[in-house]
């Protein structure tokens, strides 16, 4: 259950002034490629074949570790938006301090884990707000692998959808107006937090295998759901033919 202080957004998210995205814009401007690869020249193969039909793309922990900012400056180069998810968590002062090193780098929107608490959320705001073209900020609420029994394991006897509510609003309330969930959390957070972005992982086109994921959805849906961005990667990263994988994904999300 979601404490009363947090029912409503008492402050202003700080990042209000960026909107959020036109839900009519095209479909090549709501998918979000995850570019889970170890090295760059892999995921930049991955890049060109593609053949220019998505402008988003992920670099999340193992491609950024691997390769630093260097793949990140590569797809500002050629005229991409990038995604830098690195699930930012750790006390409130080193948070600010990772996000004024990470806004140089010109990404466009940038995470860190809601359960770092309001704290160190509003640490990460603040340390944005007045730096020129910051990327947008996004909270993580609880990842696409957990279900109830894993929350269980860790102390957290809500369920999912109530638990990642909570982190939306006190990750609302800390100024961050950007979220990550599951698609199944996704009409909830809408409704509750109308003016928020919201990115959705465990996006599965009909008839993909699942993987690890827990709570998924197809592209169809997660949009009927309220999703500004689906991000999506093994169907299309490990497709015998990444283009026509892109395709027939963009072609659900119409």
């Amino acid at each position: 259950m979601v404490p009363s202080e947090y029912v409503t957004q008492e402050a202003p998210a700080r990042d209000a002034a960026q909107g959020r995205p036109d839900p009519n814009r095209q479909p090549a401007e709501k998918l979000i490629v995850a570019l889970d690869f170890p090295d760059a020249p892999q995921a930049l193969a991955l890049v060109d074949r593609l053949e220019g039909q998505c402008r988003w793309f992920k670099v999340g922990l193992e491609l950024y570790l691997a390769t630093g900012n260097s793949v990140v400056e590569t797809l500002k180069r050629r005229g991409f938006s990038v995604f830098l998810d690195l699930k930012l968590h750790d006390i409130p002062n080193t948070v600010a301090g990772a996000m004024r090193s990470v806004a140089r780098l010109g990404a466009d929107m940038l995470t860190v884990h809601a359960s770092g608490g309001p704290v160190m959320l509003t640490a990460a705001a603040e340390a944005l707000a007045g730096v020129p073209k910051p990327p947008r900020l996004l909270a993580v609420t609880v990842l696409t692998s957990m279900d109830a029994a894993q929350l269980t394991t860790i102390g957290i006897s809500a369920t999912p959808g109530e638990h990642a509510l909570l982190l939306a609003q006190i990750a609302a309330s800390s100024g961050i107006s950007g979220l990550v969930c599951s698609p199944e959390e996704a009409a909830q957070m809408r409704k509750i937090l109308p003016a928020s972005t919201l990115v959705t992982p465990g996006i599965r086109p009909a008839g993909a295998a699942i993987g690890d994921q827990k709570r998924i959805a197809t592209p169809a849906s997660a949009l009927a759901a309220g999703a500004d961005y689906l991000v999506v990667g093994r169907p299309i990263t490990q497709a015998a033919d990444p283009a026509d994988a892109a395709s027939h994904i963009l072609r659900e999300m119409e």
